[in-house]
């Protein structure tokens, strides 16, 4: 467990039960941060997520794990959030139908506003621009973007305490992650990344996403434990 002091500095982290959000966690106790998770049911198909998310705080002892409910599929638009569109099996050109509408900046407008309440000057956030589906919500770009907005929209802001938008995973490949995650202890056995993965947590093993998982752990020379369906 870890342990937290009253001079520990505190961050708000994204932690969607996946082996990017679980790897950033450890990124940010190893650099001394007090964590805060939260994660979102927002009506994914993928609900195992959130079960895998609760694993990992709790295995990483964390501070406090969050979990806001949101409606997101009453919006739609995206194979994640809409049972009536396929979740794809191969790569697709431009960007894919799992795009989520706007998730990224949703999510990180409501930890920011937990971390302006808990103090906290630093939200970090899984995104990554090398290994990725090419969403639109992970890029450079937007991060900073976002931090921008976010000294301008609040309080703490105003008053000149500003926050900072975290994405250590920004520039590195997926076995990079993978490595980087090994050597800080994360145990991948409890992520889920499919986006349609069963009840269980068990994975297709044919989405992007578990495609770009099982590449990782090829590239890194790392058993990946996931379990399949």
């Amino acid at each position: 467990m870890t342990a937290q002091t009253n001079d520990q500095k505190r961050a708000v982290i994204l932690l969607s039960g996946g082996l990017d959000s679980a790897t950033v966690v450890a990124m940010a106790q190893a650099e001394g941060y007090s964590c805060y998770t939260m994660s979102f049911d927002y009506g994914q198909r993928h609900r195992a997520e959130l079960n895998a998310a609760a694993r990992v705080a709790r295995d990483m002892g964390v501070v406090e794990h969050k979990v806001i409910g949101l409606n997101l599929n009453g919006i739609g638009g995206s194979a994640l959030t809409d049972s009536s569109i396929d979740v794809p099996q191969a790569p697709s050109e431009g960007i894919p139908i799992t795009y989520v509408p706007a998730r990224n900046t949703v999510f990180l407008s409501l930890a920011l506003g937990w971390a302006e309440v808990l103090n906290a000057r630093d939200i970090f956030i899984g995104v990554n621009a090398v290994d990725y589906s090419g969403y639109p919500d992970c890029r450079p770009e937007f991060v900073e973007s976002f931090e921008r907005m976010a000294n301008l929209a609040t309080k703490a802001g105003v008053e000149g305490q500003g926050f900072r938008i975290l994405a250590p995973l920004q520039n590195l490949s997926k076995a990079d992650i993978v490595k980087a995650g090994v050597r800080l202890g994360v145990d991948y056995s409890l992520t889920v990344s499919c986006y349609q993965a069963d009840d269980d947590g068990r994975a297709c093993g044919k989405c992007d996403s578990c495609r770009l998982r099982a590449e990782g752990f090829q590239a890194a020379g790392i058993t990946d434990p996931t379990r399949y369906f």
